[in-house]
């Protein structure tokens, strides 16, 4: 995994430092928005029968978008994403004529660096350009919190526990991402919209003998701007 990152960062320079090509100009952006995170649910929570939830957070990047054609280019990122899922299980409880709602919400937070490898095809040209982009990414957990909150008459104040990485839980995560995007001519550069799905592959909690087969999911939708950096 880590060879995957390095490479994921050599690809990221040699495309800073080729700075045109035989077909356009590189273009150096920055994007923003929000991330909505959950998980792939484990077997063993059916009896458990809990509600799933998204989990909302920031996500930023900056990246470079080299052409390799006319209507394809190399789009690699370093970007920043709040991951996670939450967790919600209610009951009623009964008090002899009145009814009484208990009920927890369980959230997992991790804030994560992405290396995403992607290419981007232009559908159409013109002023305003509707746009497909997918390809692999590779992600790290820098730190990691749950926070818990429950409910009866009223709801408790939240209860932050940061996260340990180790044998338990993974800090890696690969994964493949996959969305749509429309750009429009501004000046020099171009502002666009994107909207993207993130599909990851590594199992996140490692427990022996117990088959935890949570995996990240995750939608995006962002706002940035790119300019060009090099000559014709």
């Amino acid at each position: 995994m880590k060879r995957i990152v390095l490479a994921g960062v050599v690809a990221f320079v040699v495309a800073l430092v080729t700075a045109q090509t035989a077909f356009a100009q590189v273009q150096v952006g920055i994007r923003g928005g929000a991330n909505w995170g959950f998980a792939s649910k484990p077997d063993f929570l059916n009896s458990l029968n809990p509600v799933l939830q998204l989990s909302a957070g920031p996500t930023a990047a900056i990246f470079l978008d080299v052409p390799l054609s006319d209507r394809v280019s190399f789009r690699p990122e370093v970007a920043y994403v709040q991951k996670g899922f939450a967790v919600k299980q209610s009951m009623d409880l009964n008090l002899g004529g009145f009814t009484l709602p208990l009920g927890a919400r369980i959230a997992y937070q991790s804030q994560n660096i992405e290396l995403p490898l992607l290419f981007k095809v232009n559908l159409t040209d013109g002023p305003v350009q509707p746009y497909l982009i997918a390809g692999p990414s590779v992600g790290y957990a820098l730190s990691g919190r749950v926070r818990t909150r429950a409910t009866a008459l009223i709801t408790t104040r939240p209860i932050d526990v940061n996260v340990n990485y180790g044998d338990m839980l993974n800090r890696w995560d690969a994964s493949a991402v996959g969305g749509l995007g429309l750009a429009m001519d501004a000046g020099a550069g171009k502002f666009f919209i994107e909207g993207r799905y993130t599909h990851g592959f590594t199992r996140q909690v490692q427990v022996p003998v117990v088959n935890i087969n949570a995996r990240n999911r995750g939608v995006a939708v962002s706002l940035g701007y790119s300019f060009p950096i090099g000559g014709y």
